[in-house]
């Protein structure tokens, strides 16, 4: 696991957002954050944020980032593995919220962007995120910074017993993976 000092800690003025590594500590208002993404019906399928011990165990140890307004946790992004087969290595799904009463603030494209940085700095050569179509903000965002549109997955998943199709989506580095 990365430590503090081996992330590039972004300080913004005017009031911005400083992006710096996610600690334990912080899992309560991450988790606040994510109740809220989790409350929109758009951001993902999951219905309920977990403890922070199957969190911790389902994201890759580093880039995990959080944007802070001095004591506020604005916002997290965080990688998980998409597969347990060493040829899929490089390769992890993003996650970025914002809070609620952050968003469309530039807060989402400062940790989209530190965390591409963070993922090439750990070897990951391809990122991935699946959303619903009706995230326009979301896709936007992922696409304004060089991620493309896949494909759509149809009917992939059930949320709340409605079957949703989600945008597949995915970002190959040209620093990590090029030989």
């Amino acid at each position: 696991m990365l430590s503090e000092s081996n992330i590039s800690v972004k300080a913004y003025v005017n009031n911005s957002p400083v992006i710096g590594p996610m600690r334990p500590s912080d899992w309560e208002p991450v988790r606040a954050v994510y109740l809220e993404g989790i409350a929109t019906g758009i951001a993902t399928f999951e219905t309920y944020a977990p403890l922070w011990e199957a969190w911790n165990s389902s994201h890759l140890p580093f880039a995990r980032l959080v944007a802070r307004l001095g004591d506020l946790v604005a916002g997290w992004a965080a990688l998980s593995p998409v597969s347990q087969r060493c040829v899929y290595g490089g390769v992890a799904e993003v996650s970025v919220y914002v809070s609620q009463t952050q968003r469309r603030t530039g807060i989402g494209r400062q940790l989209l962007e530190a965390l591409i940085s963070e993922s090439e700095r750990n070897g990951i050569w391809t990122l991935q995120a699946g959303m619903f179509p009706e995230n326009a903000g979301s896709l936007a965002l992922h696409q304004r910074l060089g991620v493309r549109e896949v494909g759509r997955r149809e009917r992939i998943g059930k949320l709340n017993g409605v079957w949703r199709d989600t945008i597949l989506l995915e970002r190959r580095s040209s620093l990590v993976g090029i030989e």
